[in-house]
């Protein structure tokens, strides 16, 4: 029997060790909500505009040298896919990216700036995992899942433990409880593991909230057929993978739902007193924490994971 690597704190120490010598730590805004000073961490400002390079580099910079000229291959709707992409160009590693066919033209046309190959696939009829294990097979390339890697998770923790000193820094104290994005659940599960103090709770799309029934039922429970529409083209992830749920269960870590309509709440607000871009999968805990969902409180944590949206479908979000 194979032994999958598990992810560790340690792991995630490391991982932060590894982007803090090749980027300069993403911002920490601080504002009051509610009579409380909250701090958002900016994963918006990245490089590709997402956290994703976090657990790319990580994961690509473990591969051995002699299995690099093969190069790799991921899965993903956008933000995961400019991640690996901008990873494998700096290590000088080819990357193939299998992207579902209505990925936001913006998500797809910026992994392919970055040299990726790009393999589309229709989301809700094939299963991309198995398209993107062929092809590393027959290519021998690397396998690089969005969130379902011990690697990976530990890379998108890196942005917990940046946050954590950057909160101390600013006078907020360490951080009490972290609200977090929540697809497959990477990056919560990193936060998880770099916040060992801090209360997690993840926020996710109405109806595709299976990470937060996952955690009320014990059990993973899958997003259920005919899932509604979403703009939060980040989180459509069908069923979340063992290691994140087990990292997330074992923290004792809970979920909230959102609706559209608190999510473009959030993006409004982003924009106006954050001056910040947020894509809907990025404004999810925001949008938490504005409609009241969770009540603020002092050594709140905010992730904001990125900023990747289409430039009119975000002006019509704006005009309101």
């Amino acid at each position: 029997m194979t032994l999958l690597r598990q992810p560790t704190r340690a792991g995630v120490r490391d991982a932060a060790a590894k982007i803090a010598a090749i980027l300069p730590p993403s911002p920490l805004l601080v504002l009051e909500i509610g009579g409380v000073e909250v701090g958002f961490k900016a994963e918006s400002l990245q490089p590709v505009g997402a956290f994703k390079l976090r657990g790319a580099w990580h994961r690509l910079t473990a591969i051995a040298d002699a299995d690099r000229a093969a190069g790799v291959v991921a899965f993903s709707s956008g933000n995961h896919a400019q991640g690996v992409a901008w990873a494998a160009k700096r290590l000088g590693m080819p990357a193939v990216i299998v992207m579902p066919a209505d990925a936001p033209k913006v998500k797809l046309e910026s992994t392919l700036a970055l040299g990726a190959e790009v393999v589309r696939y229709d989301r809700m009829t094939e299963d991309r995992t198995k398209i993107a294990a062929h092809l590393a097979h027959a290519r021998g390339a690397v396998l690089v899942p969005s969130f379902d890697d011990a690697w990976v998770i530990e890379g998108q923790g890196s942005a917990a433990v940046e946050a954590a000193a950057q909160m101390q820094a600013a006078g907020l104290g360490d951080p009490l409880r972290a609200i977090v994005p929540c697809g497959g659940g990477g990056l919560a599960a990193g936060t998880a593991l770099a916040l060992p103090d801090a209360e997690i709770v993840i926020a996710e799309p109405e109806g595709w909230d299976d990470m937060t029934r996952s955690l009320e039922a014990g059990w993973i429970e899958p997003v259920g057929p005919n899932p509604p529409a979403t703009t939060c083209d980040a989180l459509q992830t069908m069923r979340v993978a063992e290691r994140t749920f087990d990292v997330l269960s074992r923290r004792g870590a809970t979920g909230v739902a959102v609706s559209e309509e608190e999510v473009r709440v959030a993006q409004r607000f982003a924009a106006q007193r954050l001056r910040l871009v947020l894509e809907p999968g990025g404004a999810v805990a925001l949008a938490a924490l504005l409609a009241g969902k969770l009540p603020a409180k002092a050594g709140t944590l905010v992730l904001l994971s990125g900023g990747n949206t289409d430039p009119g479908d975000y002006a019509a979000v704006l005009a309101g």
